[in-house]
């Protein structure tokens, strides 16, 4: 389980493909205190280390995974949304976040207010992916408060810290970004759908 609170930025160093799946090498500062088989979350999508050193780490994301996210549009050079997984005592500082990306999203604005950012975006809507005004959202791994929601577009208002330490600084119209609605949004909107077809 995640918080959606980003730890560091990391760098992409390394893509190498092996049949359908991809071995993603990070630069990053989380690199020493990394071990293989831990959980940490890459722009919001939970993988598995598998190689780690000093410096830099390797995960493996599964054709699944490339498709449903936008992790297969990775570049050497592009920053990564990290989070390692929450301690057991650890705070909720953001929201549950599973590391399970719902779908991909576009952004389609970015506008700069009196310092900090407002940024919208449009995806496909599906029944159980309720948007609640000032409920939460994690987009790329980050947990965000949804601003102005309509039928399939939603606003986040960026604070200068959080422009600066994530990949939100370098995040533009057109870019496809990671999104995991609420937990508690999709269990009710589960359990709405089993009461109403009973």
């Amino acid at each position: 389980m995640f918080t959606g609170i980003i730890e560091d930025a990391g760098q992409i160093i390394g893509l190498e493909k092996e049949g359908s799946n991809l071995h993603i090498k990070v630069a990053s500062r989380l690199a020493p205190e990394l071990k293989i088989d831990q959980s940490l979350a890459h722009n919001g999508v939970c993988l598995t280390v598998v190689a780690c050193n000093q410096e830099n780490y390797t995960v493996t994301a599964i054709e699944e995974t490339l498709i449903r996210t936008n992790l297969g549009q990775l570049q050497l050079g592009d920053s990564v949304n990290l989070e390692r997984a929450m301690p057991y005592n650890g705070r909720l500082d953001g929201h549950i976040v599973q590391g399970h990306v719902d779908k991909t999203g576009q952004c389609l604005a970015v506008e700069e207010v009196d310092g900090s950012w407002y940024f919208r975006f449009s995806y496909e809507i599906a029944p159980e992916h309720l948007l609640v005004d000032k409920g939460s959202i994690c987009i790329n791994g980050v947990s965000l408060t949804v601003v102005n929601p309509s039928q399939n577009e939603f606003s986040v208002a960026i604070i200068p810290y959080t422009y600066e330490h994530t990949s939100f600084k370098q995040l533009k119209v057109g870019d496809t970004v990671n999104l995991e609605f609420d937990i508690l949004g999709k269990y009710v909107a589960r359990y709405a759908a089993v009461y109403q077809n009973a």
